[in-house]
């Protein structure tokens, strides 16, 4: 559907009264440029779209297979932007990653949105308070989105080292306690989200050039947003070591907690055998064995029993193996 289309001149948006086919023509008329925002649009509204503003047939294609990878492309005169905004599920610990696809011409901005994108909605109203930016044109609004989706992803690291942090913090102080499934879970979201925004460096490195249709005038404030993503992309390799420190050291506890288990089961082993064996011997009823027409036989294979079993304890005991 389509969300808003407007028309800016001088960075002030105008009213215009037409259809939309010749919206392009009344912005370009004035010296203004036209935003039009979709969200999640059908077929036969996107066709409408990029025949009136002469969008690329492969731009359009990809716009309307969401699963695509950061990119920027040019068309002619146009370029085509494909960004994944992101947001952390904190009751699931997942990375959930949606899709904006961004047209910018010299004098339109189309806008596609695929999933919610609920930070995005605020964009619009934010450089339409800001009359000084929208001078740029197209261009301010791709900065503005930019911005935003890397500003967003600051928050999802928030979320990912405050659950990483717990993480740590469970597996030093409940150590026998089995951490691996949380750690893998969370490593192939850190993993997952790697993905989705390291191709966006070599996007933000073309766009800061300037090269027409990029405003000249931006190319230091996309190159201020491509150092915030790679703030970002350094602090998501640091949270993977973490995760792989976290995942090592509850391992080593498993092996450990196994081989204390194991030395127990050996003690305990050990100590019966003692008894089954004095009671094996004795049970073998050959008639010349000592002892078996002796009255105190019996009481003095249960002491010897009692005994190495008493003895066997306290030897396990001392070298903690009980």
């Amino acid at each position: 559907m389509i969300v808003d289309c407007g028309v800016y001149v001088d960075g002030r948006r105008v009213d215009v009264e037409a259809p939309l086919a010749d919206v392009l023509a009344r912005a370009v008329s004035m010296g203004g440029f036209v935003w039009v925002g979709l969200h999640d649009p059908n077929d036969e509204e996107f066709e409408d779209i990029a025949s009136a503003f002469g969008l690329h047939s492969l731009a359009v294609e990809d716009s309307m297979r969401p699963h695509q990878r950061p990119k920027l492309e040019r068309y002619d005169d146009s370029v085509f932007v494909v960004l994944k905004p992101a947001r952390y599920v904190d009751t699931e610990e997942v990375v959930e990653v949606d899709h904006l696809m961004v047209f910018v011409g010299e004098h339109f901005v189309v806008t596609v949105r695929h999933g919610p994108t609920a930070s995005l909605a605020g964009v619009r109203d934010h450089l339409e308070g800001d009359p000084h930016r929208l001078r740029w044109g197209p261009t301010s609004v791709l900065h503005a989105l930019a911005d935003r989706v890397v500003d967003d992803y600051a928050v999802v690291m928030r979320g990912l080292d405050v659950d990483i942090d717990q993480i740590e913090l469970e597996v030093f102080s409940a150590p026998k306690a089995a951490h691996a499934e949380r750690i893998f879970k969370l490593k192939r979201e850190v993993l997952d989200f790697r993905r989705a925004i390291a191709p966006l460096e070599e996007a933000l490195v073309e766009l800061g050039v300037g090269e027409p249709p990029i405003h000249a005038d931006s190319s230091n404030y996309f190159r201020d947003v491509l150092d915030h993503l790679k703030r970002v992309s350094d602090s998501l390799e640091g949270l993977d070591a973490l995760l792989d420190s976290a995942l090592h050291a509850n391992v080593a506890q498993v092996g450990m907690r196994q081989n204390e288990d194991m030395r127990k089961i050996s003690a305990w082993v050990a100590i019966i055998a003692m008894p089954t064996m004095i009671a094996g011997i004795y049970g073998m009823n050959f008639e010349h064995m000592p002892e078996l027409g002796w009255t105190g036989g019996y009481p003095l294979a249960l002491s010897a029993m009692v005994v190495s079993c008493l003895a066997l304890y306290r030897n396990f005991k001392r070298r903690g193996w009980l």
